[in-house]
């Protein structure tokens, strides 16, 4: 059985990692956060970069663990790991990383904007705790920022496109911790069942694409997905 699952925010909060758009997450929290990941106010204001690399810094998922739905997802064989998150957890349970197809980037990663020179997010968060209050490129003095697609950012067309064929060419679709309203990662849902596939929404709250699916749990996700991995292995 072929199996192709998207991940979100909501399967790393275990982990320690807050979502974003849950009753708790960072959006409800403060609004204001969100410009710190929009790509035109980052490159607008270096204040706004300054910020953006602290948060990075206090990020969780520095220290954070798999859960036992990262570690479920890694035992099922041959599977896609299609993911909208930035911190590497899925790697890190031992999903192979060539299955692993970060849509939104990875948060230890930088790269210049000007001239594409790769470095480290720590690199750039040191020189900051260092005294530089927005760290350029060392070979072109262009602007930094992280390997993660900011919002207003297009996805990387090549990951987006082996996403979309994860997801037609799949007979199981599951979209676990997300909520199903940042596209085009949303859309894959949809791909998938229009496909053929079964698909299997496990989220805490409704989604759009609830009345598509064949299965909706709203079980908590480090319970409800080791259940159905072993499901779907057996």
């Amino acid at each position: 059985m072929t199996v192709t699952v998207l991940t979100g925010a909501g399967i790393s909060t275990e982990s320690g990692i807050p979502d974003y758009r849950g009753p708790n997450g960072l959006w409800r929290k403060d609004p204001g956060h969100e410009k710190l990941v929009t790509y035109d106010y980052y490159m607008a204001d270096p204040e706004i970069r300054r910020r953006s690399w602290l948060l990075r810094r206090d990020n969780p998922a520095w220290h954070a663990e798999p859960n036992a739905a990262h570690r479920a997802l890694a035992a099922l064989p041959d599977a896609w790991i299609v993911t909208q998150n930035v911190d590497g957890l899925h790697q890190r349970a031992g999903s192979p990383p060539d299955r692993v197809l970060e849509l939104h980037g990875n948060m230890f990663g930088a790269v210049c904007t000007a001239c594409g020179a790769g470095s480290t997010t720590r690199e750039a968060i040191d020189r900051i705790l260092a005294g530089e209050d927005d760290p350029a490129c060392h070979d072109c003095g262009g602007i930094l920022k992280t390997t993660t697609v900011m919002f207003g950012q297009s996805l990387d067309p090549v990951t987006l496109g082996r996403a979309v064929e994860a997801a037609e060419g799949c007979e199981v679709f599951v979209a676990v911790g997300t909520s199903l309203q940042v596209q085009p990662a949303a859309s894959l849902a949809l791909i998938a069942a229009e496909s053929g596939a079964r698909l299997v929404i496990v989220n805490g709250e409704p989604t759009p694409y609830d009345h598509l699916a064949d299965e909706v749990i709203h079980d908590p996700i480090g319970q409800a997905v080791p259940r159905l991995c072993s499901a779907l292995i057996a």
